[in-house]
């Protein structure tokens, strides 16, 4: 997959902009606040249906605007794509190939991205809701059904807390009805810890082979799902899920919440045998997280034959000459855009393509 071009009008500090991408690795460069993040922010926009920093839609207009626009031009193995996003201050207007969608799942699918920042390295220092959100998205991008599973599994926990919380206050409920969500939230939960546990083993094959060719062979990425139950198969575990919910019905009802589920796992990111949280080194965390970033990538190639665009924002200016170099080496077969405030490449390497950004009035 090739991104060819990134348009956007009245978006964040960005009045205007066009730019176009080449195949292999991009560089743009220029100071602080230019808008660089920005322009990452905007591309990935279209493979996650949102902002990456959580912004809704006013604040993604420009400082004294009613309206903003983000487009991309792509191509995949089969064909070449445009999307195009409107936001006029109350409607939000979707379009792929010139055609207008009603739902942001209609055009979610079609632009596969992943995205490092710096404040990913929360990945290994923050909580554990940090680690799930990572898994979430990376697992929706791995297998699209999953969000749907996921979206079903917010609604039966929203209603399973909600009966929970009205027998904490005494008020009657049907224990049939408990036992319908107790059903229900079994079922789905066992749909996604089958699928995180599928993922994360398929991920932790290309990080550990990712983080032993940039650490120099000196370290070793295993990673560990923490989760209630761990079943054999999706069968057995929505059996144990059900048998956990039963037995601990009266506890969850004196917490009034769920206190078993997918929404309180957690993932154990070990380096050499030892936790990253704990023992990992900067350089080491932020090696770390860029390698489970570019096992995602592999994780994406391996269940739709090709690569997604890899966008990293500040991320060679961290690393030293040898891993920053070794990154570059990977620009032969996958697209990067990457940020960074000055040219700090120092490379022969032909598909290093570095621009200096402009005003954003126009860039080509």
């Amino acid at each position: 997959m090739n991104l060819k071009k990134f348009q956007a009008v009245k978006y964040r500090n960005i009045e205007e902009c066009d730019i176009s991408f080449s195949n292999g690795i991009n560089v743009l460069c220029g100071s602080n606040a230019q808008g660089k993040t920005n322009v990452l922010e905007g591309i990935y926009f279209f493979s996650r249906g949102k902002s990456f920093r959580g912004a809704g839609d006013k604040e993604l207009l420009k400082f004294g605007e009613e309206a903003f626009s983000l487009g991309i031009e792509f191509e995949d193995k089969r064909r070449s794509h445009t999307l195009k996003y409107i936001f006029d201050g109350k409607e939000r207007k979707r379009y792929h190939n010139g055609v207008k969608e009603n739902k942001v799942s209609d055009v979610l699918g079609y632009f596969k991205a992943v995205i490092f920042y710096p404040e990913h390295l929360q990945l290994i220092k923050g909580g554990p809701s940090e680690r799930r959100n990572f898994l979430d998205v990376a697992v929706a991008q791995w297998r699209p059904e999953y969000y749907k599973y996921y979206s079903d599994y917010k609604k039966v926990l929203e209603n399973r807390n909600f009966l929970l919380k009205c027998m904490q206050r005494g008020m009657y409920t049907d224990p049939a009805e408990t036992e319908v969500w107790n059903e229900a939230m079994a079922r789905t939960a066992a749909k996604i810890n089958i699928m995180r546990r599928e993922y994360l083993e398929g991920l932790e094959k290309y990080a550990s082979v990712l983080q032993r060719d940039i650490s120099g062979k000196r370290e070793n990425i295993e990673i560990y799902y923490i989760s209630d139950v761990d079943g054999e198969n999706e069968e057995d575990t929505e059996k144990k899920y059900r048998e956990i919910l039963s037995e601990n019905i009266k506890r969850e009802c004196e917490a009034g919440v769920s206190l078993f589920g997918i929404h309180r796992d957690d993932i154990d990111i070990r380096i050499n045998g030892k936790s990253s949280r704990y023992f990992a080194s900067q350089g080491q965390q932020r090696s770390t997280v860029l390698s489970l970033k570019m096992a995602e990538g592999e994780m994406c190639f391996s269940s739709s034959g090709e690569y997604p665009v890899f966008l990293l924002d500040d991320v060679l200016s961290e690393l030293d000459e040898r891993r920053r170099d070794y990154i570059l080496s990977l620009g032969s077969e996958k697209q990067f855009i990457i940020t960074m405030c000055e040219d700090c490449i120092h490379s022969q390497n032909k598909n290093v393509i570095t621009a200096e950004m402009g005003s954003f009035r126009e860039y080509r």
